[in-house]
């Protein structure tokens, strides 16, 4: 049957917030020809503020013409209605609605039937759905009745619109001693607006514990953001959230080969100008977990902060990871920054440490310069196969020149 002739008529509208309206404003000199024309018209436009005629953003607010565009994460709200246009009774009127995606095919709700509806009447609803797949989406509305005389009829209409990417997000791990790791997160709003990030927060996997390093107590023990209280990201604008991920007691993994460890998913949560809500979660962030090292040497109960000039004594817990057992030799380098001195007997003989073991020794050492200065540069030769391992690197402290620290809750410790 010709849709010209279908009793039944289908209007289907994207319920969205407003925009502020906006306008063109033309000027001229006072002492042109024109004279105050140009400003008596724009006067009388609507979409003008009285006193800033001249200024472009209106106060008027302004409802979208078309389905546009939505991104990843919001709400796809639309409304739809179905009117009588004759002037007879139609029965059993049935509204299907569907989205058609490139992956699959979605009912939006139950089917609404309605058994009567008469001449000039209406029967609309309300549909909503959160957006989860990117490109083409098509809203399938098909509408079934039953006319006067008894013929059943259909008909439907299609209405397309795209789903955008809102955000570009990086990710990129830095591995740290003990098995903790360090997450950094690099988000970007590539939206041609600017937006409100409401949250962003790492969900760890049950084998993490998770720290949030882009919060600090401020004033009178109050929580903030580093980025401050206005979390605004303009369009095309970046922004870096860092987390500290921390094993769990529980958590085992297979030191003899490398696997794919699952760490967690990054929620975001933002606002658009007008106040509509996104959400978006990454799928579960990975991170290679690496063969250990054949030796490996971890730095404990070192401080942050030490004073210059004063030695420090600090212990070293070695790790035989080779798969046999050592005959370890200590010989301690001179530093390449010359920022920190070891003070003490260098080619010490270790002795034994067999495999899977740990040796735990002390050494000093003498930082004489001030800034941040690594302590490392020693090497460990296994005297059975003559191989030696060279540390550059063990940790890192702060040396301050003054006797007061400029850092007194870092160094209490120490002192």
């Amino acid at each position: 049957m010709d849709p010209r002739n279908h009793r039944l008529s289908l209007k289907v509208m994207r319920l969205t917030r407003p925009s502020f309206a906006s306008c063109q404003p033309v000027v001229c000199e006072s002492q042109d020809i024109l004279g105050d024309t140009l400003l008596d018209v724009m006067k009388q436009d609507i979409r003008t503020t009285e006193g800033v005629e001249r200024f472009a953003l209106s106060g008027v607010l302004s409802l979208p013409q078309t389905f546009g565009n939505i991104f990843l994460g919001e709400t796809f709200t639309c409304y739809i209605c179905i009117h009588n246009d004759s002037e007879e009774i139609t029965t059993d009127v049935q509204v299907q609605t569907d989205l058609q995606t490139s992956a699959q095919r979605l009912p939006l709700g139950n089917s609404s039937i309605v058994s009567k509806l008469g001449p000039n009447e209406s029967v609309d609803e309300v549909l909503h759905h959160e957006v989860k797949e990117l490109g083409t989406h098509i809203l399938i509305c098909g509408v079934h009745y039953v006319t006067a005389q008894g013929e059943k009829l259909y008909f439907r209409k299609f209405f397309k619109f795209q789903v955008l990417k809102p955000l570009d997000v990086k990710t990129k791990f830095h591995d740290v001693n003990h098995g903790k790791a360090l997450l950094e997160a690099q988000i970007q709003n590539i939206t041609p607006a600017p937006m409100y990030m409401e949250s962003v927060t790492l969900e760890p996997s049950q084998n993490y514990d998770v720290v949030d390093l882009n919060i600090f107590c401020g004033q009178s023990d109050i929580k903030e953001l580093t980025f401050g209280k206005n979390s605004y990201l303009s369009a095309g604008d970046c922004r870096q959230y860092l987390y500290q991920l921390t094993p769990k007691a529980t958590f085992a993994v297979d030191r003899k080969k490398a696997s794919v460890l699952n760490v967690g998913k990054l929620d975001m949560v933002w606002r658009t100008a007008m106040g509509e809500r996104g959400r978006l979660q990454t799928s579960q962030l990975q991170k290679m977990h690496p063969l250990p090292k054949e030796l490996s040497v971890i730095g404990e109960n070192i401080p942050d902060v030490v004073q210059i000039e004063q030695p420090l004594e600090v212990s070293l817990r070695i790790t035989n990871n080779s798969g046999k057992d050592m005959s370890l030799r200590l010989v301690l380098s001179k530093s390449k920054t010359i920022g920190i001195h070891w003070c003490g007997t260098t080619g010490k003989y270790l002795g034994e440490i067999e495999n899977e073991e740990s040796l735990t020794i002390k050494v000093n050492i003498l930082p004489v310069r001030p800034g941040l200065q690594t302590i490392g540069m020693l090497s460990l030769t296994d005297t059975k196969s003559g191989k030696t391992h060279k540390i550059d690197e063990i940790a890192q402290v702060f040396v301050y020149n003054t006797p007061d620290s400029p850092f007194p809750h870092l160094s209490a410790s120490f002192k």
